[in-house]
């Protein structure tokens, strides 16, 4: 498959406007939910689950890609295993106007895994894993809380997770065919 590059900077190093929202038929719904399910789904496997042939299959993918409707292929790490034992979610009570300078902080975190703008009583959502409990505090109340930007925080630890994504989590993943 081919790997997915990033939309080029416009001048000035911003970003062109996104494409209009690609329409997407029952056929390209499947092979997303194919390759979340397994990013290492082969041409061949992939053609075969969805009945078109390996050049179609093939040419489906590159074109999601293209659209920017894949973004990429990354593995599902089980944190527990890697040495991050603890996970919390952390919302954040931010400055107006300030997510940009905020977002950018947060991205050079030690464990962040996924940042969100929101809508309600915060205005922050934070994913982090971290080895244990103690840098977890620290993370909040030495890094977080320094920020200047951020008014406050409020930690959720995360006791199990369940990840939807995953075929069957006891299978050993299976090299692609092809």
């Amino acid at each position: 498959m081919a790997g997915a590059g990033s939309a080029p900077a416009a001048p000035g190093g911003s970003v062109p406007p996104a494409a209009p929202p690609r329409s997407l038929d029952p056929i390209d719904r499947s092979i997303l939910r194919l390759l979340q399910s397994d990013g290492r789904a082969s041409i061949r496997s992939v053609a075969e689950q969805v009945h078109v042939s390996r050049a179609n299959a093939y040419a489906r993918i590159n074109r999601l890609i293209d659209d920017g409707v894949i973004r990429g292929f990354t593995a599902r790490v089980n944190h527990e295993r890697a040495g991050q034992g603890a996970s919390a979610y952390i919302t954040l009570k931010i400055v107006q106007n300030s997510w940009r300078t905020v977002r950018e902080q947060l991205r050079e975190l030690p464990g962040a895994a996924h940042i969100a703008l929101v809508s309600g009583d915060f205005d922050v959502l934070l994913l982090v894993h971290t080895p244990d409990n103690r840098t977890l505090r620290e993370l909040v109340l030495t890094r977080l809380q320094a920020i200047p930007e951020v008014l406050s925080t409020h930690t959720l630890l995360v006791f199990e997770e369940t990840d939807l994504l995953a075929r069957d989590a006891d299978a050993p993943a299976l090299p692609p065919e092809d």
